[in-house]
C-alpha cells in the first residue's frame, strides 16, 4: 500500500490526495507536521535521521516530522509518529505553522504547510533504528552554535523552523 498525502491550498484547506512520492516528485504543496519535544531543563531532543531515508539521510533535525494521512487530524498524525519513530508519548500542543518549499539532490522537493507542535519529555525513548540512528538533547544556544559551523548538518525544514520555534518557545516561557 502506498503513502497518501493530503494535497492544501495556501489556507491549508484541503483539496485532494496523492500518493506521497508523486507529491514530493511535482513540488505540490501537501500538510504535513513537526514535532519538538524539550525536557525538563528546556533541552531540544534532536534526531539523527536513519541513513536509508529517501532523502536528507543522516542529518539532524527536530523530534520527528511526517504527513497526516487522509482522514486522520494533524493532531493525531503527529502522536502516531511520535511514538513511530521515538517510542514514546507525550502531550503535544500546537504552537504555529508555517509554509516552505525545499528542493533536494536526488529531485524530489518538500512543499509543505507544516504543523508545528510542542511538548515536553523526560522519560525513556526507544528510538526505531528505520526512522532515527540517534537523538540527542541540546540546548538553544548549542543548536545555533551547531548551525552556525555545519548547516550542512541539518534538514533544510529544521534550519527553517528552528528560529521560529525559539522566538515561541521564549514568548511562552521567558
Amino acid at each position: 500500500m502506498t503513502e497518501q498525502v493530503i494535497l492544501v491550498n495556501e489556507s491549508d484547506e484541503e483539496i485532494g490526495f496523492m500518493e506521497k512520492m508523486e507529491a514530493h516528485e511535482k513540488a505540490l504543496l501537501h500538510r504535513a507536521f513537526s514535532v519538538f519535544v524539550f525536557n525538563g531543563t528546556g533541552e531540544m531532543l534532536l534526531q539523527q535521521r536513519a541513513s536509508d531515508k529517501y532523502h536528507s539521510a543522516n542529518l539532524w533535525t527536530n523530534t520527528c516530522c511526517s504527513h497526516p494521512r487522509p482522514g486522520e487530524t494533524v493532531a493525531q498524525a503527529a502522536d502516531r509518529r511520535l511514538v513511530e519513530e521515538m517510542g514514546f508519548r507525550t502531550p503535544l500542543r500546537k504552537a504555529f505553522d508555517f509554509v516552505y518549499k525545499a528542493p533536494f539532490e536526488n529531485g524530489l522537493t518538500e512543499h509543505e504547510f507544516d504543523h508545528v507542535f510542542i511538548g515536553t519529555y523526560d522519560g525513556n525513548i526507544e528510538m526505531n533504528p528505520l526512522e532515527v540512528q540517534a537523538y540527542a538533547f541540546r540546548s538553544f544556544d548549542a543548536i545555533e552554535t551547531m548551525i552556525q559551523t555545519r548547516p550542512e548538518q541539518f534538514t533544510s525544514w529544521f534550519l527553517i523552523a528552528f528560529p521560529k520555534v525559539k522566538v515561541w518557545w521564549q514568548e511562552k516561557y521567558h
